[in-house]
């Protein structure tokens, strides 16, 4: 996996954050992995991103993979996005990279779209995969999506999802070595048996119901919107469209410069649809070269 990238570790204020580097061209490409994962979910997309003449970045998150972060606290703010976003701003400024473009799946879109949203000046385009703004879902809580995401309202209970978990890892998160690649899902299934990691994922899923809804509630209140270009993405064999209808309709209401289509594939589009992920990401991400 990730030939000829670079493996490192990046310290920022309370986290330590691990990151695969490679490519030297531009601009410097932001991409960004969402739950379960590690940033070894991309390493089927990352290489065509390089062949295609960008520098691109793949992070552990924190508290993902093999990037740690604080404690807890009972706040959860130090697994808000917005401690996320500082993160990854400050891994792209080590790596030097001042201007970039983002693309986040899942859990990692959240985390996309504080980016945009609080460092508008240090990304100047966003794709965002299989995710809608949190606060989005959350207001739109119906018994078919408690029923289809009730892991985002068990995962937000102290403690006891810690136990039932670690109880028995394999028999929580199941993966496909084959449609994942080898390589990643041994990288992948090393992190979910660590309590440290599981922890810190379930702090991810405990910000995202407090302190990540309000940063979001308080942006819309304030008028705060997207002010790059934002492509959106989603997996046609996948729930987002069955759940909401089309999402780019719900993100024009986040961003003036806003398109979007379906991808064939699964949730972990990464992995199951790399060619034409990779293909749609680099138009995109082009047009930021001019």
């Amino acid at each position: 996996m990730f030939e000829n990238f670079e493996a490192t570790f990046v310290p920022v204020e309370d986290a330590s954050i691990f990151v695969r580097h490679g490519g030297q061209g531009s601009p410097a490409v932001l991409l960004l992995h969402g739950h379960p994962r590690t940033s070894a979910t991309w390493h089927r997309v990352a290489p065509l991103l390089v062949d295609r003449g960008f520098t691109v970045v793949c992070p552990d998150l924190r508290g993902y993979g093999r990037s740690r972060g604080p404690a807890p606290t009972p706040d959860h703010v130090g697994y808000s996005k917005r401690a996320v976003a500082n993160d990854l701003v400050a891994v792209m400024r080590a790596l030097g990279h001042d201007r970039f473009v983002v693309a986040g799946h899942d859990r990692g879109g959240a985390v996309a779209l504080r980016l945009v949203l609080d460092h508008h000046d240090a990304v100047s385009r966003v794709a965002l995969l299989d995710c809608l703004p949190l606060s989005e879902h959350l207001s739109r809580v119906d018994a078919t999506f408690a029923t289809q995401w009730w892991h985002w309202f068990f995962f937000a209970q102290p403690e006891i999802p810690e136990r039932v978990i670690n109880a028995d890892p394999d028999s929580w998160y199941r993966g496909d070595p084959e449609r994942m690649g080898r390589e990643n899902y041994e990288e992948w299934r090393a992190a979910t048996r660590n309590p440290d990691v599981v922890r810190d994922m379930l702090e991810d899923y405990r910000a995202g119901l407090t302190v990540d809804r309000r940063h979001e509630e308080a942006d819309r209140a304030a008028g705060v919107r997207v002010r790059c270009p934002a492509l959106i993405l989603w997996s046609l064999r996948d729930d987002l469209e069955d759940l909401y209808g089309d999402p780019v309709e719900i993100w024009r209401t986040w961003a003036p410069d806003v398109r979007g289509h379906g991808i064939e594939s699964g949730h972990h589009m990464a992995e199951e649809a790399p060619q034409q992920l990779a293909a749609a990401l680099s138009e995109f991400f082009g047009r930021a070269r001019g």
